[in-house]
């Protein structure tokens, strides 16, 4: 591995179901800038969130931490200034770090170890989408409901448009910024996009990129498969048996989710070129991820919040062929493996000491095609749930347990599309004792269970407590300083215009 520690560009998408990108993806997905990362990346094809939710995901990935040990249970779930991450981690290595779009941090840190922090976030930072298991047969009215999928379709903007044209935006800035600067400290720019994520409204010259026959549509239906109790409670929650979903909704809605993906695409491509034009894609690690999948009507099913495939498993590319050459990777990953992994890359592929525990593991040994691990755990404590729903995810086998449900064993080696729950097979019920055995050791569930309602009745009188008398957002409110900003008469114009303009001009 080089000396020189790389930059790092990371790129995220919400809501991208990872069996649709890579190898043994949607042939007919039109997204050439991540086509082009995979060509010469590496790529893992069973790669995993560690909770099918935004701010779960993403607190878990930030801290390689369950979310037990951080208690990120849902999305409303304050994410505590002291839990170090990698941002922190980075920064104290001596990298510059920053944000920009969404990363649904809740709680009155905005930054958790970002430098800087280039736009404000799309979802609230507060405790008011906090849920409340106690009251299980309560929809909560700021969820999902069927109308995103009722009214998919073309749009001129809307307010994710709004947000993730202004992330690219700053994000090509600041990488303009950082070429021009004299600070020589290697850079972490974190670049988080919320499409696909529904409503799954797109413009028109995405959507005119694919035809109806290019969409393809749920491999399985609804009545293909028994409705496991979490299935039944997530239709609940979501407000599916409210309106009729016909299958030309569904087509609608997955047309215009591919079509996101390609708006995503070329908001890639956009800053690709922008490191190219800067001079500084040689030296950059890109890596590009998602927080959780989409359902997309498979199974009857709409949104996350579970864990089968589509739910559960995202992409992720590793696009640095000066140290990685390009391969697949079959073992299974997840996004808790990211902070050791980053912080290895940027110590010369030193191993990471964490100085508090966290339970994600390297992927250096899976980026240099030397083996690595084939194991993911996963916890989902919020909505739809009444119960804690953990999963272990290892080798061909996938094992779901909750307290108050049926256990699931999927073989996905042979069952892809998990059609048949092996669990109650007698045939497999030594791998199912195995796996009962696994997860006792790993969670103490009813404890567990205790600290999420815990924490729902403490967030909830907080949140009650602060919405009455004056408000005082958290939400991060970006601010750049107009005072220095192009041309002020306490600069020196000559000075200005040389330091500003790439490539330098000589004297």
């Amino acid at each position: 591995m080089p000396n020189k520690r790389p930059n790092i560009l990371f790129l995220m998408a919400d809501q991208l179901a990872g069996p649709f990108v890579g190898p043994g993806g949607a042939t007919n997905l039109r997204a050439p800038a991540l086509s082009a990362l995979i060509d010469k990346g590496v790529v893992f094809e069973n790669f995993y969130c560690n909770s099918p939710l935004c701010a779960p995901s993403r607190f878990s990935m930030m801290s390689g931490a369950l979310p037990k040990r951080i208690g990120a249970f849902d999305n409303a779930s304050n994410f505590a200034a002291d839990v170090p991450t990698f941002a922190h981690s980075l920064r104290a290595a001596g990298y510059r770090t920053a944000l920009a779009g969404k990363m649904h941090f809740c709680g009155p840190d905005q930054l958790h170890g970002f430098e800087e922090r280039l736009t404000t976030d799309i979802y609230p930072a507060d405790y008011g989408w906090t849920p409340d298991w106690t009251r299980p047969e309560a929809r909560p009215s700021w969820y999902h409901n069927m109308l995103s999928v009722k009214q998919a379709g073309p749009c001129q903007r809307s307010n994710q448009l709004d947000f993730d044209d202004e992330v690219t935006y700053v994000s090509r800035r600041h990488l303009f910024d950082l070429a021009r600067s004299s600070d020589d400290r290697p850079f972490c720019l974190v670049v988080s996009w919320t499409h696909p994520h529904d409503p799954y409204a797109a413009l028109p010259r995405f959507l005119d990129l694919y035809r109806p026959d290019d969409i393809p549509m749920p491999k399985v239906q609804r009545e293909a498969v028994p409705l496991d109790p979490h299935s039944a409670r997530l239709r609940h929650v979501n407000d599916m048996e409210s309106i009729e979903i016909t299958a030309a909704d569904v087509l609608r809605a997955r047309h215009a989710y591919f079509a996101n993906v390609s708006y995503v695409d070329s908001q890639v491509a956009q800053l690709l070129e922008t490191l190219r034009e800067m001079g500084l894609f040689e030296d950059t690690l890109v890596l590009f991820t998602a927080d959780h999948g989409d359902m997309l009507g498979e199974r009857g099913l709409w949104y996350k919040m579970n864990w089968f495939e589509n739910a559960s498993r995202v992409p992720l590319i590793v696009h640095a062929p000066r140290l990685f050459s390009p391969r697949r990777v079959k073992e299974a990953a997840s996004l808790i493996d990211l902070l050791p992994t980053l912080m290895e890359l940027a110590n010369d592929g030193k191993a990471f000491e964490p100085a508090v525990p966290i339970d994600g593991r390297s992927l250096l040994s899976h980026l240099s095609g030397t083996g690595g691990h084939d194991r993911v755990l996963g916890e989902y404590c919020g909505e739809g749930a009444i119960a804690p729903l953990v999963m272990i995810r290892e080798k061909e086998w996938k094992f779901v347990h909750s307290p108050v449900d049926p256990d699931q064993l999927y073989n996905l080696a042979n069952d892809p599309l998990e059609l048949v729950n092996l669990a109650a097979d007698t045939v497999h019920k030594a791998v199912v004792d195995h796996y009962r055995r696994e997860t006792h050791e790993l969670w103490n569930l009813e404890k567990l269970n205790e600290e999420v309602l815990e924490s729902q009745r403490r967030r909830r009188i907080v949140y009650e407590a602060l919405a009455k008398g004056r408000h005082v957002s958290w939400d991060h409110q970006p601010l750049r300083e107009a005072s220095t900003s192009y041309m002020r008469n306490h600069l020196v114009l000559d000075d200005l215009e040389s330091r500003t303009r790439w490539p330098r001009v000589g004297t």
